[in-house]
């Protein structure tokens, strides 16, 4: 009888050990499948800033906002590794969309941004990178864009004509493309910031790489 009992036992905690491996293995594979990008949506970038190779055989948009802290991680620790791997060598371009959902503060960097890029589109990265570095890493939901802070952003820049874009942001001249992002954004159905889409298929996860490099080069296989 004893023996019986100490057989059972052991059975049952191998059986144990199998159930833990196998749930183990199936959040392990669900992760990884978390990572992958979604369902394809059609994005159409015409006009929007653009770094790469024109024909380069990979598309990926960036949804952002000027005042969206993740956006300013993502652009610190994903971007560059992009520009490094893969728009250098010529495999991507990259586009990027503004996204309001931080209100006026949006808007305005938004209007500047655009500014910048219709009269100085050989300015406009650096612009972009720099509005990004000037966004406070504490009380980020405090007012900082104002136009006097993206006037003094804009100084580093002998290029960019300050008292256009001053004129630009008083008269919201660039609000007409500012609504097409914002359009755009509805239409794709962006809800966070960064999205990240690549030929048109979303990521699940924007700040995991792994799954970015991946998906980068599946869509090169396929397009050989």
């Amino acid at each position: 009888m004893r023996q019986n009992k100490n057989s059972n036992m052991k059975f049952i905690v191998i059986l144990t050990l199998l159930v833990v491996v196998i749930l183990a293995a199936v959040a392990v594979f669900s992760n990884k499948e978390e990572s992958l990008p979604t369902e394809t949506k059609q994005i159409d970038v015409t006009g929007q800033p653009t770094l790469g190779e024109k024909d380069a055989p990979v598309t990926i948009v960036e949804f952002g906002d000027f005042k969206c802290p993740s956006c300013k991680t993502w652009g610190e620790r994903i971007y560059p590794e992009l520009v490094k791997d893969y728009i250098e060598t010529g495999q991507v371009k990259f586009s990027f969309v503004n996204v309001l959902f931080h209100g006026e503060e949006s808007t305005l960097a938004s209007i500047a941004a655009e500014s910048v890029f219709e009269r100085n589109p050989d300015s406009y990265w650096a612009f972009h990178q720099a509005l990004f570095a000037a966004q406070p890493d504490e009380n980020h939901d405090g007012q900082w864009v104002t136009p006097e802070k993206i006037l003094q952003i804009a100084s580093s820049y002998p290029e960019i004509d300050q008292s256009l874009l001053k004129t630009d942001m008083e008269q919201e001249a660039t609000m007409e493309s500012v609504k097409i992002d914002e359009d755009l954004v509805k239409e794709v159905g962006v809800s966070m910031t960064p999205s990240i889409a690549i030929n048109g298929k979303m990521m699940e996860d924007p700040f995991d790489y792994d799954a970015i490099k991946s998906a980068i080069e599946q869509e090169i296989k396929d397009k050989n």
